[in-house]
């Protein structure tokens, strides 16, 4: 059953129902019921949800490839999805086979979680949560799977850091992490080349306080303290239909695993993978 905590508990209380529920750990912060507190409230509330309901590419295809495969897991692995919005990972992470937190400080985001995963019998692998990502409490060694797609990006540059440290802790042997930016290429950028482009600039842009440098992203991931392994990074310009008028974004895109772990990755698209059975 999707579970949402919101506002009437303390930090420290929520923490407590959440450990009640034999649930992750986490504490809770923020709420963001109130729409005008909530910059996505109306990008949320939409009949057509803003940012669609197709997955991050590169995760599904990790996902399509290796799923929650018993062969590496005793019983259901966790998956935490930060910044889920209208959980478009999430439900994605929920059919592949695993239990999910979806973390958001917008409400209606995560009530539009709620109301696609009842509706895709999904509802009993979900649990919403509302917080800011700052403020999240991340055990180690806890997660199968780490989501920050448009996050790091979102948060002032000064915090970033903190948090890109606890979503490395927080992955398990047979981790998998999965981070999308913005970065100095987007049209919206207050910094160069994005500046001076003249294509059109995303209708929520001013939620991007913090516009990733080239190499940026993969530096984090290949410094040692990360223990990671890179499966894919990118650096693109994209367009974007899935809200408001169609927009340009530039983006790196990071698929990594917990170094030491190999899965059956055949890359995105896959290059050489398995021939198909009759």
């Amino acid at each position: 059953m999707c579970v949402s905590l919101s506002g009437g508990l303390s930090c420290q209380g929520q923490l407590n129902f959440i450990r009640f529920l034999q649930t992750v750990c986490i504490s809770v912060n923020r709420v963001t019921d109130d729409p005008s507190n909530d910059f996505f409230f109306e990008a949320y509330d939409r009949e057509n949800i803003a940012y669609g309901m197709q997955p991050s590419p590169e995760l599904a295809a990790y996902l399509k490839q290796t799923g929650a495969k018993a062969s590496t897991y005793t019983q259901r692995p966790k998956a935490i999805d930060l910044g889920a919005g209208a959980g478009r990972d999430t439900l994605a992470l929920a059919a592949a086979g695993y239990d999910v937190t979806s973390v958001d400080v917008s409400e209606r985001g995560l009530d539009r979680i709620r109301e696609r995963a009842e509706r895709t019998d999904l509802s009993e692998r979900i649990q919403t949560v509302v917080c800011d990502v700052r403020e999240l409490s991340m055990e180690a060694n806890q997660y199968a799977a780490v989501i920050a797609t448009t996050v790091l990006d979102h948060i002032p540059g000064t915090d970033a850091p903190a948090v890109w440290k606890k979503m490395c802790a927080s992955l398990t042997d047979h981790g998998m992490l999965y981070a999308q930016v913005h970065t100095t290429e987007d049209p919206g950028s207050n910094q160069s080349p994005g500046k001076e482009s003249d294509q059109p600039v995303s209708e929520t842009a001013g939620a991007v306080i913090n516009y990733f440098r080239p190499n940026q992203l993969v530096g984090w991931a290949c410094d040692p303290d990360s223990k990671l392994r890179v499966l894919r990074y990118e650096e693109r310009l994209e367009w974007d239909t899935t809200h408001g008028a169609p927009h340009q974004h530039g983006k790196a895109v990071l698929l990594a695993v917990r170094h030491g772990f190999h899965p059956e990755w055949f890359g995105q698209p896959a290059a050489f993978p398995r021939p198909e059975q009759d």
